[in-house]
């Protein structure tokens, strides 16, 4: 059988288109996940050039589809690419731990410790007593890499178990006298100096 001959045979049309459409759709949703993670996070460099293969990407799997539109199974393929594509764009998204988040910690048990760690590991922390529904409290509040996430969160359980910790996504921040860190060290990972001028 010739190469047109297989191009054209029942089971090209059946099996591997079905295949190609799954793939791309994945490769594409998953582009445009990251997309919008660049998006809301004022990429305007990666977040444009993502969405031209997004785009070119899909217009070839529907080409797909609109070509063979009498094959069930060509939908499905679609469907459960672009629900598998969304799975595998939040794993990327997670892996690459793209942008900055500030964490707020909040805990009643005494935090003398864990302010003690953040400032010998140059962590800039913002710290201030407050109260809360169950009474006196102790409120943090810093900024670091979404990478560095899971070590201060480590960190905060290894010296306030129960501590509160909420974190959000921030798209950009300037200035560097909010945080109380010492001048004549130089921060190793993250400061509001160091941001803006984009390390």
């Amino acid at each position: 059988m010739d190469v047109y001959a297989l191009w054209n045979s029942q089971m090209f049309s059946l099996v591997v288109i079905p295949i190609l459409i799954f793939f791309a759709r994945i490769l594409d949703v998953s582009i445009g996940t990251l997309r919008i993670a660049y998006v809301s996070r004022g990429m305007k460099h990666a977040a444009p050039l993502l969405g031209f293969f997004e785009v070119l990407i899909w217009i070839l799997a529907i080409g797909q589809i609109m070509a063979n539109l009498t094959h069930w199974v060509n939908y499905v393929a679609y469907a459960a690419g672009f629900a598998t594509g969304n799975y595998v764009g939040i794993l990327l998204e997670q892996r690459l731990a793209m942008g900055i988040v500030s964490v707020r910690i909040i805990t009643k048990k005494d935090a003398t410790e864990l302010r003690s760690f953040l400032k010998r590991e140059k962590y800039g922390y913002t710290s201030f007593a407050a109260y809360g529904v169950s009474g006196k409290i102790r409120y943090l509040l810093t900024v670091v890499r979404r990478s560095e996430v899971p070590h201060l969160v480590e960190v905060v359980r290894r010296y306030n178990p129960h501590a509160f910790v909420a974190i959000e996504d921030v798209r950009s921040v300037s200035g560097d006298e909010v945080f109380d860190i010492p001048p004549m060290k130089k921060p190793n990972i993250l400061t509001f100096h160091n941001l803006r001028k984009g390390k």
